[in-house]
């Protein structure tokens, strides 16, 4: 295995995470998802605040994937037998999830909806992908959900993934040609400064691999900024666990690192705006 690269974003640009500092690449991720090179330009960047690794790709994410899952959803909803069809079915589930403006990096703030009263984190590992499908490298990611609401119907997945703080992805990008899966995923809750879950998965364990995933979502939409796949979660605290405002929730997945974020409270009740 090569030296394993780790590509990240500041307020200054793109550029090679150091155990020294950054330094500057030459392209911007856009660029290098349509075919130009990952060439450092041997420029410093200034230490700053690591940003969510995304310019301009839209964020998606697949449901549905590991048995767990299916098994978590199907307890929550009033339609278990959506998510044991599209879990045997050919036809992944993929749903858009974020702009990239919207998209939280390392150190940010999800939110959890004011009018959801099952909430949870979903880890994640994120695939980058070139415009081309072609699977450019991984991230971590966190696909924040409303149980309750996707609970009450299915056709509220859109209201229970999809709202601002919902998607957090960072700390880098690692190139996919300088690693290889599966990968160990780790989600450790913690409130108050004390853990209230902690837990473990693999993606050895997912019924879809990343190539069928990513070529499922090229399908029928293009994507020339290239785009960021989450490949969903093996990972999900039992009933009654919910997260709380003030809650710490900490993803890893070696080698990519670990993605840290607080939770908020976000307002959605219009009693309260």
């Amino acid at each position: 295995m090569t030296d394993i690269r780790r590509i990240v974003r500041t307020a200054e640009g793109w550029g090679l995470l150091h155990d020294d500092g950054i330094e500057g690449l030459a392209h911007p991720l856009r660029d290098i998802l349509a075919g130009a090179p990952v060439t450092p330009t041997g420029n410093a960047l200034a230490p700053a605040p690591l940003l969510a690794p995304v310019d301009e790709q839209e964020v998606w994410a697949a449901g549905v994937t590991y048995e767990r899952s299916l098994t978590a959803r199907a307890e929550e909803s009033q339609e278990p037998d959506v998510y044991e069809r599209v879990y045997l079915a050919e036809r992944p589930e993929l749903f858009f999830k974020a702009p990239a403006w919207r998209v939280l990096g390392p150190g940010g703030v999800g939110r959890i909806r004011s009018d959801s009263t099952w909430d949870v984190p979903e880890p994640e590992v994120a695939l980058v992908i070139e415009s081309s499908g072609r699977i450019f490298g991984y991230t971590i990611g966190d696909d924040l959900s409303s149980r309750s609401i996707e609970g009450e119907n299915p056709l509220y997945l859109p209201q229970a993934k999809v709202y601002t703080g919902s998607a957090v992805l960072g700390p880098c990008i690692v190139p996919a040609s300088d690693v290889d899966g599966p990968f160990d995923i780790r989600l450790l809750i913690e409130r108050g400064g004390a853990a209230v879950f902690d837990g473990n998965t693999s993606t050895a364990k997912m019924r879809r691999s990343f190539t069928e995933l990513a070529s499922w979502l090229i399908r029928g939409a293009d994507q020339p900024s290239g785009a960021v796949l989450m490949t969903g979660t093996g990972l999900v605290p039992d009933e009654p666990f919910t997260l709380l405002a003030g809650d710490v929730v900490s993803i890893t997945v070696d080698p990519i690192g670990t993605l840290t974020h607080t939770v908020e409270l976000l307002t959605c009740d219009q009693s309260e705006q």
